[in-house]
């Protein structure tokens, strides 16, 4: 049996070539992104472990993760020289590092990465922990001087002797390039920029006596825990910082960082096993068609095996370990294939400007443990099923016709199953839909679109006869007896049918419903700003962070200005009647609010909310915590700093949206000023003078802001601009998961289309005898790959529009309240389904033209 197993797999390896298709792809993106990421987590390991002092003393902040306030957190740097003279300290430096400013060249153009990484500013204190050395030029001397780290240099091409506008929190400052440092280990994207120890805290944190960390050097034969408690105990309860201090060890901090940048590599690495989900589950259709095919057409050859003395045991494992085989050969191809990935992935970090080194790329053993578990398993599971039907095949089917064998099983099981499941599935989305709690809403989404979607599948075959018999109706009519033919061969069985097009429904039932939440969250967002927004002009820092001072001083004085309210964030902790501590962020608002929003209250209003020692909330945040107005709490705020607050007004979250986020909490700026001194701008709302047009004030405002390249000047129409284009990201991730279906759904089509034409040799063979012509066949196979695809598209679709609802009325509890359908979106999506019913015949249609007639009657 082993011996007739090899024999069989080898004369069938160009059949199952398709099916191992969707195998490599599979294991290539989870071998690929774990590769990748192994490889990050090691390289900025290495950078963190080499680069941490042994012991580093920073002002104490809980709040960090919330939105930034543009304080900068900082202690004395008088705290150098009393760690100094600790025991066991060979030196200490009072460190200054801001990652918030912004660097302009002498053309206005920004330098810096523009993918996210900080730009930062350092005082210059080079040590052999440093993650540069200085390659060219000076170390800076003065107020004028600066180095700056050759990637950026290379980038945006500087050099020695250049200019830069340094937009730092005190203001800005002009220095000269006068040393390219170069990284001794890997950049992580960031731009660097160093200035004289002398004069890096006064121009970067406006006070030459403040520092934003000590970094403490062990003497020889002093461990770093044993130096960080001697620290400890002679800086005692110190509160110079405003706020406590932290100490960490080099082992603490490196840990710390690499657990910030985990965060970010687990976007990446949840992404590409989105895409391995796909290609699994796509994959899996196309495995069990396969296999269902090659067992149904070697019923014959089965049947003689039985006869011969093997029984079904035998059989059954004769399948599996076919698809075992498959597994390995796939996954091994896979694994090259995902090593070519992480690669790719490596190269393109670099353009983005994280160099990594493929030289220095990881292959840990969990990966290709994983990746054949992953490749062997999905095969195995696939063709579980095949290999049970292959084992109950009988000697006497030798005698029979394989393909009426397979055809003349009833669907009864299907149907009760179907109709089980789908039940259960409609209840699901049916309480997702009228349940008023966010988090029930989403489990009860989560749970219908799993259910909705294995019911279509197990159903899918009841509905090829009424649904295809719809589609195909005209093929008679425009095409005569071939596209009877066609529609009838897609009719014929019906199982093979529903197999071939569930894997294209899973990809376009996921792009349809995206599509639809992506276009109520477009359409509900416009509406919020038109209600919302009032003022003509809001002027913010393309990535959102915080602006200085000068930029909001410079805007007031632009001719035309009539009205500017400043915008800040407040990172705070709330203490909630019910016992909660929630973390989020509060807006700062100017008192006159009301004059560049619209804001719907539900008590009080704007004077009694943005009132010195008050706060506005949603109400709805407020009802399920227990809070109303004049209800007193507890706030912390960064650095220590605590307060009692008085709620003062209530809001409708579905017009306050735009004004905070968890708990739409917002307060008066003097309020924050007071709890977090030396904050920055993070927008500012404004509106022109009486009898300036709106196209003036904006002109000025652009010519005001020329030397600041990193402020947008956005009105109304720019502001749902920024709104989609940010919601589009997410659609655009939804389409490239779609692309991977729609290519394995293809290959499955392109495999059913081949083995039928095999299975129908001798058929195709009397077609060809009576008359039929070669462009008539192809034309037949096209017509009926056509109504596969589109009959896929159809359910995948109607599933798609049922999860969208579902989903916007999720998304309504959230105040989302618009629902939209992408009708052009849908449109596209069936035709194009057309287009790849046709694509995938062409080799198959070819191949079935080419056959000699008298071999094909022939055929057995």
């Amino acid at each position: 049996m082993l011996k007739a197993t090899l024999r069989s797999f080898l004369a069938h390896k160009g059949r199952l070539l398709l099916s191992a298709l969707a195998v490599v792809l599979s294991v290539a993106f989870v071998a690929g992104s774990l590769i990748f990421s192994d490889t990050v987590s090691r390289t900025f390991d290495r950078l963190f472990a080499s680069t941490a002092a042994d012991v580093t003393v920073e002002p104490k902040d809980d709040l960090s993760s919330q939105l930034p306030s543009g304080a900068v957190r900082t202690l004395p740097a008088s705290l150098a020289a009393r760690i100094a003279a600790v025991d066991g300290v060979a030196s200490a430096h009072a460190d200054v590092s801001v990652d918030d400013i912004t660097l302009v060249d002498s053309r206005n153009r920004l330098v810096g990465s523009t993918t996210g990484a900080p730009t930062i500013a350092r005082d210059w204190h080079p040590t052999d922990r440093s993650p540069v050395r200085l390659t060219s030029g000076h170390a800076p001397h003065g107020d004028g001087e600066a180095l700056l780290d050759a990637d950026t240099a290379g980038k945006k091409h500087l050099r020695i002797g250049d200019t830069l506008t340094v937009l730092a929190r005190p203001g800005s400052f002009r220095v000269r390039i006068v040393g390219i440092a170069t990284f001794t280990t890997t950049n992580p994207g960031a731009a660097l920029v160093y200035l004289d120890p002398s004069v890096a805290a006064r121009k970067l944190l406006g006070a030459a006596d403040r520092a934003t960390a000590v970094s403490a050097t062990a003497a020889p034969g002093v461990d770093d825990a044993r130096l960080k408690a001697r620290i400890a105990a002679a800086l005692g309860d110190s509160r110079d910082s405003g706020g406590g201090l932290m100490l960490r060890t080099a082992d603490e901090r490196a840990k710390s960082s690499a657990e910030q940048l985990g965060t970010f590599l687990d976007v990446i690495k949840y992404v590409m096993l989105g895409f391995a989900g796909i290609a699994v589950l796509v994959g899996v259709f196309l495995i069990v068609n396969t296999f269902a095919m090659l067992v149904a057409q070697r019923t014959r050859e089965l049947g003689l095996l039985r006869a011969l003395g093997a029984d079904r045991r035998q059989v059954r494992r004769s399948v599996l370990t076919e698809a075992v085989l498959l597994g390995v050969a796939g996954s091994t191809v896979g694994l090259a294939a995902g090593i070519g990935l992480a690669v790719g992935l490596i190269r393109l970090m670099s353009v983005f400007g994280m160099n990594l080194r493929t030289a220095e790329m990881v292959v840990g053993w969990a990966t290709p443990v994983t990746a054949y578990v992953v490749g062997v398993g999905v095969t195995f599971v696939a063709a579980y099923l095949p290999a049970r039907r292959a084992a109950a095949v009988s000697p006497m089917a030798a005698l029979q016709d394989a393909e009426i064998a397979d055809v003349g099983r009833p669907l009864r099981a299907r149907a009760v199953a179907g109709g089980i499941v789908g039940a259960a599935g409609a209840a699901a989305l049916a309480g997702c839909a009228a349940s008023g709690q966010t988090a029930t809403a989403a489990s009860l989404l989560g749970l219908g679109v799993v259910l909705t979607l294995i019911a279509t599948v197990v159903a899918g075959p009841l509905l090829v006869r009424p649904v295809i018999r719809v589609l195909g109706a005209a093929f008679p009519a425009l095409f005569g007896p071939v596209g009877r033919m066609s529609q009838r061969n897609a009719l014929r069985n019906p199982r093979r049918t529903g197999a071939t097009a569930a894997a294209l429904m899973v990809g376009l039932a996921l792009v349809g419903g995206m599509s639809v939440a992506s276009a109520s969250m477009s359409r509900s967002f416009d509406e919020q700003i038109d209600r919302t927004l009032g003022a003509d002009f809001v002027l913010q820092n393309a990535n959102f962070t915080p602006f200085p001072q000068e930029i909001t001083d410079k805007v007031r004085g632009t001719d035309g200005v009539g009205l500017v309210v400043r915008q800040r964030f407040a990172p705070l902790a709330l203490r909630l009647p019910d016992g909660k501590r929630v973390e989020t962020t509060a807006a700062g608002y100017d008192p006159r609010l009301d004059e560049v929003a619209h804001v719907t209250y539900t008590a009080g209003g704007s004077a009694a909310a943005l009132a010195p020692g008050r706060l506005g909330m949603d109400a709805g945040f407020a009802r399920d915590h227990g809070v109303r107005t004049g209800s007193v709490l507890p706030v912390e705020f960064p650095g220590g700093r605590t307060a009692r607050l008085t709620v003062g007004a209530l809001t409708d979250l579905d017009q306050a949206d735009g004004f905070g986020t968890q708990g739409g909490l917002f307060m008066g700026l003097s309020t924050v000023e007071r709890y977090i001194p030396g904050g920055q701008d993070s927008a500012l709302y404004v509106n022109a003078a009486p009898g300036v047009a709106a196209d003036t004030l904006r002109g000025a405002l652009e010519r005001t802001l020329k030397p600041y390249p990193q402020v947008q000047v956005r009105d109304l129409a720019d502001y749902k601009d920024l709104v989609h284009d940010q919601i589009s990201v997410l659609l655009y991730l939804v389409y490239a998961l779609l692309g991977l279906a729609i290519v394995i759904a293809v290959l499955g089509v392109v495999n059913t289309l081949a083995l039928s034409v095999v299975e129908r040799t001798r058929e195709i063979g009397l077609l060809r005898a009576i008359g039929l012509s070669r462009r008539q066949l192809r034309r037949m196979i096209r017509l009926e790959s056509v109504v596969i695809a589109v009959f896929g598209a159809v359910l995948g679709l109607a599933l798609g529009l049922l999860w969208g609802v579902c989903t916007q009325r999720v998304l309504a509890l959230q105040g989302m309240k618009e629902l939209a359908v992408p009708w052009g979106t849908i449109v596209a999506v069936v035709i194009g389904s057309a287009v790849v019913g046709v694509a995938a015949a062409l080799l198959p249609a070819l191949r079935a033209s080419r056959m000699n007639v008298l071999a094909a009657i022939a055929h057995e």
